[in-house]
């Protein structure tokens, strides 16, 4: 166990050392932008796993909070100052507001059964989606809006470093969130809801706390999509962040936050080579297709997702491994040797 455990530590710091060092070695803005934006939405996809992974939770509403995030810092930074305060006022109060919205949606929606739930999450969103779209004296519409980041924020190296900083610090908070008392009962929860009644768990309770929990991380990276790009409009709560959020946690495999990080590396990169292979090559204009082939292969190939297949084949080789160890060599590889 100590060394499993030394292993993942030195594999998180190698990779950490490594994301810190490439700037450096390679000076491409467009792969610094590249990896800002896997970061982004490797934050995204880590508070759906929250949800789906942990809880069992399937909702089709979560690009509600990010756009709540991405609005707030945008409004603000647009209509008060373009100040480092006010860009981090406008992250706590984001949150603050996923936080209590997904609390009274989580007490509505969660007594429901999950597809039930699903689809009211949905109703939900696009109430969000449809407010965004008419409060037009605050938000434009669906034209949207730039404004100015905070000057620090100006070299894209040092909003790299301060989104990679986040991301670490956010990991290993959920991380010790999914490893405490509270996160075994979210497991729980997922495994046998009924069970887990049985025990003396209100099962609501724990529910309503992974969908505050993972609205709040949610928001978080909708400010910094929003500065990222100095714009937002509508899109922000558009269906396909939804849709994104999901298929990177599944593709990266649920249930273990790390699957969601590769997953938004998988994703993210395959629409900027696909997108970047269709000014060269007519056949790659309608490249959301061949984007479409690889979520299907992907899900063919990798059911559990990267990470959970991965996990898998090791188990079975370490199996075989003691079987060899106890029992000698299987019969195939005796008769071989005879």
């Amino acid at each position: 166990m100590n060394n499993k455990i030394s292993l993942r530590t030195f594999a998180f710091f190698l990779l950490l050392v490594i994301f810190i060092i490439l700037p450096f070695v390679n000076d491409s803005r467009t792969l610094l932008i590249l990896l800002t934006q896997i970061f982004i939405f490797g934050i995204l996809a880590m508070s759906y796993d929250i949800l789906l992974g942990y809880t069992g939770i399937v909702s089709f509403g979560h690009a509600m909070f990010f756009g709540i995030g991405a609005y707030t810092t945008a409004v603000m930074l647009k209509q008060m100052d373009h100040t480092l305060l006010i860009f981090v006022l406008s992250i706590v109060i984001g949150m603050l507001l996923a936080g209590f919205i997904s609390f009274l949606v989580g007490l509505l929606t969660l007594r429901l059964k999950s597809h039930f739930f699903a689809m009211l999450t949905l109703a939900f969103s696009g109430l969000f989606l449809v407010l965004a779209e008419k409060w037009r004296s605050v938000t434009y519409g669906n034209d949207g809006f730039t404004f100015r980041a905070p000057d620090l924020f100006r070299d894209r190296m040092t909003f790299y470093f301060f989104v990679l900083a986040s991301l670490v610090v956010i990991f290993l908070a959920l991380y010790r969130f999914v490893n405490s008392p509270t996160g075994r009962i979210l497991i729980a929860v997922r495994e046998n809801e009924q069970r887990t009644k049985s025990l003396g768990f209100n099962t609501l309770h724990y529910k309503v706390i992974a969908s505050v929990v993972a609205g709040i991380v949610a928001s978080f990276a909708g400010s910094l999509y929003a500065v990222s790009l100095r714009f937002v409009n509508t899109s922000v709560m558009a269906m396909d962040i939804t849709l994104d959020a999901l298929l990177m946690t599944i593709i990266g495999g649920v249930g273990t936050l790390v699957g969601p990080l590769l997953g938004s590396a998988v994703i993210e990169y395959a629409q900027h080579a696909l997108s970047g292979l269709a000014r060269d090559y007519p056949i790659f204009e309608r490249w959301i297709i061949f984007f479409g082939i690889l979520y299907i292969l992907a899900v063919i190939f990798f059911p559990k997702g990267i990470i959970g297949s991965l996990r898998l084949l090791f188990w079975k080789w370490r199996g075989r491994l003691k079987q060899r160890k106890t029992t000698g060599p299987l019969p195939q590889e005796k008769e071989r040797f005879e």
